[in-house]
């Protein structure tokens, strides 16, 4: 039996699916004007070329505003992260994290370990890439974000506070365990943590293990449901070693003294 024949499409019906995928982009981009001209312009070669400066206009532009408001700060590069100086860190681990695959399932993010390891490093490049990618992030240390949150006076500002940091795809909360909090600000923590749990991706950055974190919120009656709502559905990746500022600091100290002892010759 002869194979059938592929079917062709025709080059009236291609140029017909090609219209339609302009349009639907036009559509896309609200141009309204040039909608209401569609068959007048249809076959003019401008009109892709048009369609395609709106779209990368419109990301430079969605870009640098998500950029605005993350407040990531300024960050060295993971290109530039001393994988070698940590004696515990899992690298497969944060670089299956810059994939943001765990954005998909809202899955948390906890990165746990002494001070001066690279938490933060590693969270501001997780949510740039997030960034660059089309999502919406936040980036807060913990107690600018309860600091924040405590600071409100009423209940209809404060809903719409939480509502703001509920929001982003990606809200990284830096430096938790570095300061006490009273029973409130607890309170506000967990409120955020379960508005955000199982919808949007939390990321933590912690210098304590669980186990301490009823000394950061001491006599916080929600601190063992905090705790496990954060946890449900996390990656936990805890990071060991000396402090890399210190080493670094430790470093240019060295080469000051080299530099004028040699002055000194």
């Amino acid at each position: 039996m002869q194979p059938l024949p592929t079917p062709q499409i025709t080059l009236p019906l291609a140029t017909a699916i090609n219209q339609d995928v302009q349009r639907a982009r036009a559509g896309a981009l609200h141009l309204h004007g040039l909608l209401a001209h569609w068959d007048e312009v249809i076959n003019e070669s401008w009109v892709t070329t048009l369609l395609g400066w709106e779209e990368q206009e419109r990301a430079r532009r969605s870009l640098e505003r998500r950029l605005g408001t993350a407040r990531i700060g300024r960050f060295k590069p993971i290109c530039d992260f001393d994988w070698g100086w940590p004696t515990k860190c899992d690298r497969a681990a944060i670089e299956a994290l810059m994939t943001l695959d765990f954005l998909n399932d809202a899955t948390n993010v906890v990165l746990a370990g002494p001070n001066g390891v690279g938490k933060s490093m590693l969270a501001q490049n997780i949510a740039n890439q997030a960034l660059i990618a089309g999502n919406t992030v936040l980036f807060a240390s913990a107690g600018q974000l309860l600091g924040d949150l405590c600071a409100l006076d009423s209940d209809a500002a404060l809903r719409r506070r939480l509502r703001y940091y509920a929001r982003p795809k990606l809200l990284v909360i830096d430096e938790v365990g570095y300061l006490s909090y009273s029973n409130r600000h607890a309170d506000l923590m967990f409120e955020l943590i379960s508005r955000r749990y199982q919808k949007n991706s939390t990321m933590i950055t912690t210098n304590r293990p669980f186990a301490e974190w009823r000394e950061v919120f001491p006599n916080a009656a929600c601190v063992v449901s905090l705790v496990d709502r954060l946890v449900h559905n996390a990656e936990i990746i805890t990071i060991a070693g000396s402090s890399y500022r210190l080493k670094e600091a430790q470093e240019q100290t060295e080469r000051r003294a080299a530099k004028r002892r040699s002055g000194k010759a």
